[in-house]
């Protein structure tokens, strides 16, 4: 691990992702996702957080983009039953919200989550963290490579 630090940033602030329509795309988030948002820029640009400082921003594009699963944004729950819900309710509310897809729930890197791919493309991984939060594996530091071969 390097401590050569060139730059000294206060903190990571934000993301961005895209959307084709900030309506509709708000109404997921705030409604299905529960997500806080606000529209900072009239009909450019939305805020979108939940509990705490750090912030995504998403803006508006006529472009499809195609992302991959593994380009997604988190969302960890309390429990692997709230899981199972969350996965129940996607299915339940595709059609309302525009949802592209809902994968099968699984354990994956010792956590069990499932993703959905909303209606602008973007992958959401809903998880129950396995015992363990963000500090911990931070505190525990650079672990064994994984051996190598085919990604789940």
């Amino acid at each position: 691990m390097s401590t050569l630090k060139l730059n000294r940033p206060l903190r990571l602030s934000h993301g961005t992702l895209s959307c084709r329509d900030l309506a509709a795309s708000r109404r997921f988030y705030e409604e299905f996702l529960g997500l806080d948002c606000v529209e900072h820029v009239a009909g450019r640009a939305m805020m979108i957080r939940l509990g705490g400082y750090w912030t995504v921003v998403c803006l508006p594009s006529p472009r499809e983009q195609k992302l991959d699963v593994h380009n997604h944004w988190g969302l960890d729950l309390e429990s692997r039953a709230a899981v199972d819900i969350a996965r129940a309710l996607a299915l339940q509310h595709q059609e309302d919200y525009g949802i592209r897809r809902v994968l099968p729930a699984r354990e994956l890197h010792g956590d069990y989550g499932f993703y959905l791919e909303d209606r602008d493309g973007n992958w959401w991984e809903f998880q129950c963290l396995g015992g363990r939060d963000y500090d911990d594996i931070f505190r525990a530091g650079d672990q064994v490579r994984a051996p190598e071969g085919p990604r789940p």
